[in-house]
């Protein structure tokens, strides 16, 4: 009953979120965040006040991804206000008018290397607006974006999900730095080999196989010029193989095409505008801005990194009952102990990639662009008004999923994941990924999902005496693809593209990428 009862919400939000007249997210998340209180107050038995404590965590949590959302739709907005984003859409049809080309450079190779710099949903943010600048039709964008952000994002925010997201089995002992190496070189094996099929399957949603064949060669170059050296840096570092491979990927990618190597001759030729170098200059300087700002503030060996992060107490008042409210040099705002219960939550000002470097960049660039005060105005009203659907969203499945992690080895996601890891025994190792899956589904990031899970894969593993550093990877793994069915993401690249009540139609395409993923996990697995 435990383990039916943990699987049921899940189950009818995907039910209410794909039928016929599915429900909103907006509407569908609040609804099964509510039966998971019910749930957890009625029958798990939980405390009335522990249960209110992570609902008011879970508000404080919305900040991160929602303020992220708004620094894209603010970016973006500004990019088409200012004309920048006109001027890079007649470069890209420069570089090539095939829309294979400009699907793989932008939707592939650019969100690779954005995903290495910053994770946090950031690629399906800045590439997906891009592509739909250049023609492609907004939703099916979403889900090529969604699909094929996945093979960089276990080394994404320069490696986040491996190195943090192991971090309690490492702290506690349970595993050791070669382990997380090894499941490092593991979990880049089975995504080099998935990203053989992963981005055609993810072409597949916007052209159509006959030009997928006729670009063959190219697709196959853009491909492997991220994923080759990707896998060849994670065998001895686990936090640059996406930012360095997504980089050398994109340099090859727009240099092939740019030539013409592999594009089909058929595709539409168009007369090449010219561009003054000032413009495109002046045009690529938001853009560039972003990627070196994330750069130099995510790389750990540069001091801004730790400043961003720094957790030293500057000053701290009580909130009576509500807990107490703390403030660090690093800006980090955080209520701790909140009802007396020992729940916390934070969130970090300067790290969140949100006012850097997305505020920051779009307010450096009123001034690049001498946007007038009105234009400036609109363009921030605009992109708050959008927020409006996606907080309600992202604050029923913040709640829900908040709700769902109370209890530790007893929590309803605990009990989903040993539930599936007792059900199938020896066989675990065919479907480790797919709990790595749910837990991004869960949580909207394969580190949390890490986190969370990461102790299940290791007894599961120990227990039925598989390799830990593979059924780990396969858990990295996992959490990866899961981005493609994620919640969270599927929000953010609605909100971005202002797709209304579509999330369930996304989710219904997606999923099937993710299982074609998992089952190249599984068949690496057990080869290995």
């Amino acid at each position: 009953m435990d383990l039916f009862l943990s699987i049921f919400p899940i189950v009818l939000l995907i039910y209410l979120m794909v039928k016929r007249n599915a429900f909103p997210s907006y509407v569908a998340l609040p609804l099964i965040a509510g039966l998971v209180y019910l749930l957890q107050m009625f029958y798990f038995k939980n405390e009335f006040v522990l249960l209110n404590a992570n609902i008011v965590s879970a508000i404080i949590s919305v900040f991160t991804p929602i303020s992220v959302i708004f620094g894209a739709v603010f970016f973006n907005r500004m990019m088409e206000a200012s004309g920048a984003m006109n001027t890079l859409r007649q470069w890209l049809g420069n570089i090539s008018p095939n829309p294979v080309a400009q699907l793989m450079i932008i939707g592939w190779a650019f969100a690779f290397m954005l995903e290495g710099a910053s994770g946090f949903g950031t690629p399906v943010a800045i590439a997906a607006p891009i592509l739909v600048g250049l023609g492609f039709k907004p939703m099916p964008v979403v889900m090529l974006a969604l699909v094929m952000n996945s093979v960089p994002v276990s080394f994404g925010a320069v490696g986040t999900p491996t190195w943090y997201g192991f971090k309690t089995l490492l702290d506690s002992g349970t595993i050791n730095g070669d382990d997380v190496s090894k499941i490092g070189q593991i979990t880049a094996l089975v995504h080099l080999i998935a990203g053989f099929v992963i981005p055609v399957l993810a072409l597949r949603f916007i052209v159509s196989w006959k030009e997928i064949k006729q670009n063959a060669l190219f697709i196959l170059i853009s491909i492997l010029s991220c994923t080759v050296p990707y896998f060849l840096i994670a065998q001895f570092n686990y936090e640059f193989p996406s930012l360095v491979g997504g980089a050398i990927g994109l340099f090859i990618s727009v240099l092939v095409a740019g030539k013409g190597i592999g594009l089909s001759k058929t595709a539409e030729v168009q007369e090449k505008q010219s561009i003054p170098g000032s413009t495109l200059i002046k045009a690529f300087t938001p853009t560039l801005l972003l990627i070196v700002i994330l750069i130099i503030t995510r790389v750990k060996q540069l001091p801004l990194k730790a400043m961003l992060n720094d957790a030293t107490e500057w000053f701290q008042f009580s909130l009576g009952e509500m807990g107490v409210f703390k403030v660090s040099r690093g800006l980090i705002f955080s209520v701790e102990d909140i009802f007396r219960t020992g729940v916390s939550d934070s969130y970090k000002l300067l790290y969140t990639p949100s006012l850097i470097p997305f505020i920051v960049t779009v307010v450096l660039s009123f001034f690049i662009f001498r946007l007038s005060w009105d234009k400036c105005k609109d363009i921030y009203l605009k992109s708050a008004f959008q927020m409006q659907k996606p907080f309600l969203a992202l604050v029923g499945a913040m709640i829900m999923v908040k709700l769902m992690m109370i209890g530790g080895e007893d929590s309803m996601t605990q009990v989903i994941g040993k539930g599936l890891a007792n059900a199938t025994q020896q066989h675990w190792v065919s479907f480790a990924s797919y709990l790595g899956a749910l837990g991004a589904f869960f949580s909207g990031s394969n580190t949390i999902s890490n986190v969370t899970f990461g102790a299940v894969q290791y007894s599961v593993a120990t227990a039925t005496g598989l390799s830990v550093p593979l059924i780990l990877a396969l858990q990295s793994v996992g959490g990866a693809m899961g981005n493609m069915v994620c919640i969270n993401n599927i929000i953010a690249g609605c909100s971005v593209l202002g797709i209304d009540n579509a999330e369930g139609s996304i989710l219904k395409k997606t999923v099937i990428p993710m299982l074609v993923y998992g089952i190249i996990a599984a068949i690496v697995a057990l080869f290995l």
